[in-house]
This record gives structure tokens, sequence and C-alpha cells, in this order.
């Protein structure tokens, strides 16, 4: 089994108002791209993400209802380097648009990080 860090490439078709556990909040019609780290199993972690149907956990669950996913990268990894993958993203000229999703068990603001324009390619020069 391998373990390691992800950033799925996500994209939201309209502006839309999502519901994440007890909270609300807007999300513009754009690209998004969660990190998120799987230390037990990789594979299985971004299976699970690709579902339609699941019990809802993590943030990133809630948000999966409404978004399309539209490209998976990987870092095979037995390191902790969930959040630095999410600055090497956020420094891709990446928004916050809700605090704290996918980072409340650390000090980063977000693991969810929106562009306005498609970030594919810059991206890939994050995971070369």
């Amino acid at each position: 089994m391998k373990k390691g860090v992800y950033c799925l490439l996500l994209y939201l078709k309209n502006y839309t108002k999502i519901r994440i556990r007890n909270k609300e909040a807007l999300f513009p019609k754009g690209y998004y791209c969660y990190v998120g780290s799987a230390l037990n199993n990789l594979q299985k972690r971004i299976k699970r993400h690709q579902r339609k149907i699941k019990k809802k956990h993590w943030h990133i669950d809630y948000f999966l209802e409404k978004a399309k996913i539209l490209k998976v990268k990987t870092i095979i990894t037995n390191e902790k380097k969930e959040c630095w993958l999410s600055n090497k993203v956020k420094s891709l000229r990446g928004k916050t648009v809700m605090k704290k999703f996918g980072s409340t068990d650390c000090h980063c603001e977000t693991h969810l990080h929106y562009f306005k324009k498609n970030p594919s390619k810059k991206l890939d020069q994050v995971f070369k």
C-alpha cells in the first residue's frame, strides 16, 4: 500500500452555495485544487473521493457533491507533506474561499485553493 499526498484539480460549473457541516459558504465558479494526504492507502483514498455515494466525513466530501474532478496528482512519500504541498499550490496564486477547509488539524489557512483560470499546466510543474 502506497502512502502519500495528493492534489485534486476540481471544476465548479456555477457559483454555488455549499453547506459544510454547520457552515454555509459561497464558492465562485472556477477551478479548485484540494490538497490531502493518505498515510495509509493513497489509492483507496483517491477512489473514495471519486465515488459519488459515500458517507460525508471530510470537508471535501461536501464540496465533491457539486464539483467535478478533472485531474489527480500524487506524490508517494511516508512523510507528512500535506502542508508543504498546499503551500506550493497556493504559491501558484491560489485564493482562499473558505478558511480552514481541510486544514482543521494544522496551521494552514486552507487546503482548498481557488483559481479563476485552469491551473493545470502550473500544477504539473509542482509535481515534476
